[in-house]
């Protein structure tokens, strides 16, 4: 069987793990395709596709236009690159966007299609949104929810109701994201602190979302010993500074950090801390640190906006949203206990293998895929 699976976010090689992983797990069984953008504008700057060596896959690329506005963008000379006898057509795209819907259209008639979503707002798209949307979905066999608040939202909504869906999560690499003493050992260092004072870690956006002066809060009102390392980017990145310039010795804010360098830095956190807070317009959609620092043996702590509960799961601890006592609690909890940082860090470590790992991600995949194609 034969499977095409396209994205923009498949010009990282790094994110072309879950084709590849396909290919792995269907080796004898599938034949996986990935087309990626050739090039594409990231946050750090312009991304180029390459073929990474040993890679289970074919990969077509092509030009997308106008990725500076995601919502708009799309691929030229599509119908190309889709040409082929193809079982199943996988988008990674939005349903709500432009190259979702061309790829609905652009899709053979013969081929299963599948989208997938991490929308978990039900929210009314202006046009032309809501006409990408209308038309995406009147061509999908079937939809992938990424997470249980995603399906709960989109289940009962016109156009996904009826249509055949699973809720399979994101993935991690648990090679790439693997618990390393000396890299944190060597991070800390580097930032001038002693091992001994634990390091409570943010890693993400630097927006109000996701919770970051709940966070600045609780740490100011903590009384155990403690260091925090912001990892990321974002408008109140000013806002951190200053808080940084009221802890010098215990803040550090660290931007720029490319992808491949980021398990050094969660190895460097006693406990990863995701405080989240639910708006009218966002709620947090999967929380994709949580499973990378749980791949790094890192402890996790993350608020109960969204999707957050359901990644965390027994394997960490849950707070109310925008509760500075209730984060102060966990703080003075977990950082001066190394035996309890041990425990979560080893069951975090467990689900991330257990429930998020590629393999998983991947076998949960193809098996969805062939259900679709049995009825």
């Amino acid at each position: 069987m034969r499977i095409l699976t396209i994205g923009h976010s498949y010009v990282v090689s790094e994110n072309r793990r879950l084709a590849h992983e396909m290919g792995v797990q269907g080796r004898g069984q599938w034949e996986v395709t990935a087309v990626a953008p050739s090039t594409f504008r990231g946050d750090l700057g312009p991304l180029r596709a390459e073929r990474r060596d040993g890679e289970a896959l074919e990969l077509r690329t092509v030009q997308a236009r106008w990725n500076r506005h995601i919502h708009f963008m799309r691929y030229a000379h599509l119908a190309a690159a889709l040409r082929g006898n193809w079982d199943v057509v996988h988008a990674w795209e939005e349903p709500y966007i432009a190259a979702g819907a061309q790829i609905a259209a652009a899709a053979p008639p013969s081929a299963c299609f599948v989208v997938s979503t991490f929308q978990n707002i039900s929210k009314q798209y202006p046009w032309p949104l809501s006409s990408y949307e209308e038309s995406t979905m009147a061509r999908a066999d079937g939809w992938i929810a990424f997470g249980r608040t995603v399906h709960e939202t989109l289940v009962a909504r016109e156009g996904y109701a009826g249509t055949p869906s699973r809720i399979i999560p994101p993935g991690v690499d648990l090679g790439t994201f693997a618990p390393d003493t000396a890299a944190g050992a060597a991070i800390r260092q580097r930032l001038g602190w002693e091992d001994a004072v634990p390091v409570a870690g943010y890693l993400g956006r630097f927006e109000p979302q996701k919770g970051i002066e709940t966070l600045t809060a609780a740490l100011e009102r903590c009384t155990t010993p403690w260091h925090a390392l912001f990892v990321g980017g974002g408008s109140l990145e000013p806002f951190l500074q200053h808080f940084a310039s009221r802890h010098p010795a215990h803040v550090r804010i660290i931007t720029g950090v490319p992808h491949d360098e980021v398990p050094a830095w969660l190895n460097a956190m006693s406990l990863l801390c995701a405080p989240s807070v639910t708006t009218a317009k966002w709620r947090e959609q999967f929380g994709r640190m949580l499973i990378e620092a749980m791949a790094c043996g890192v402890p996790v702590a993350g608020s109960n906006s969204g999707e957050i509960p359901h990644v965390i799961e027994d394997a960490g601890l849950v707070v109310p949203e925008q509760d500075v006592e209730a984060w102060v609690r966990v703080l003075e909890r977990v950082l001066p206990d190394p035996a309890e940082r041990t425990r979560l860090g080893a069951v975090g470590r467990e689900r991330a293998a257990a429930t998020f790992s590629w393999p998983v991600v991947a076998r949960a995949h193809l098996d969805w895929f062939e259900e679709l194609l049995s009825t």
